[in-house]
């Protein structure tokens, strides 16, 4: 037996605005790309130094010290919270949580003030989020804050293209742990398009940088995309698919993949 289910939905901007569903026929074998979903930094846009960089500085208020490579293996995907937790449990040092609020608040308003005229982008992320907007709904399940993403997604024209945002705002738990990523997908099945055949995990792509990023989309049951814009090819070797960048990234190929 066999029945129609929605596919995609295609969609464009001012006069070429238009929703067309997709259809095909699904034999129980089949299984379809429906949304991507992206992460922020070190993703969309280049900001992994500039966190690096405050990390630094939270770890020295410390008397800490935090090299370039600790960051990017044990810092890279965990939010503002998770990573100055990190610095105390690092250091022998029980967490002390209003010490914890201190510094979150101390890097939140570095942050914001270095971000206000934005930031530049990953090469070819632009480009590929415009194009993968014309196929799919779009996602960002990110450590960041909502008004941190919103902000530089607004610097970058962009905002328009995410349906959802699920934001270190809308979670208990940092990645590794999958939390962020079900509720980017609770929230895309939040939208009208998957109100008849509700999204699921198997049907999404997640794209991330880094390896905590891979095992957080991972354990939500979402396959994922690596690419190395900040660790090497080789650190990403648990990616369902690696690259190099956004250039290389053939989507139409990975989409294929998912109909079987």
């Amino acid at each position: 037996m066999y029945h129609i289910v929605p596919c995609c939905i295609l969609y464009g901007r001012g006069a070429d605005v238009a929703a067309v569903f997709l259809t095909f026929i699904d034999f129980g074998a089949h299984l379809l790309l429906r949304t991507i979903i992206f992460d922020f930094d070190g993703i969309i846009v280049d900001s992994e130094p500039i966190i690096m960089k405050l990390t630094h500085e939270m770890a020295a208020q410390e008397g800490w010290a935090v090299s370039e490579e600790e960051y990017y293996r044990d810092y890279l995907a965990l939010d503002d919270r998770g990573i100055v937790e990190h610095l105390f449990t690092s250091h022998g040092r029980a967490v002390d949580h209003a010490r914890v609020d201190q510094l979150v608040n101390w890097k939140s308003r570095a942050y914001g003030n270095i971000i206000e005229n934005g930031l530049p982008t990953l090469p070819g992320a632009v480009d590929f989020v415009r194009q993968a907007a014309k196929t799919w709904p779009l996602a960002i399940a990110s450590g960041s804050a909502r008004s941190e993403i919103e902000h530089l997604l607004g610097k970058l024209g962009l905002r328009d293209y995410f349906r959802i945002i699920a934001s270190a705002d809308d979670c208990q738990r940092s990645k590794p742990d999958p939390e962020v990523y079900l509720k980017a997908l609770a929230g895309m099945n939040t939208l009208p398009v998957f109100q008849e055949s509700p999204l699921l995990a198997s049907e999404c792509l997640a794209i991330e940088d880094a390896p905590g990023g891979l095992d957080a989309a991972h354990a939500a049951g979402i396959r994922c995309m690596g690419l190395a814009h900040s660790r090497a090819t080789e650190n990403l070797a648990h990616a369902d698919w690696a690259f190099q960048g956004f250039k290389e990234v053939d989507l139409s190929a990975i989409a294929r993949e998912f109909e079987h």
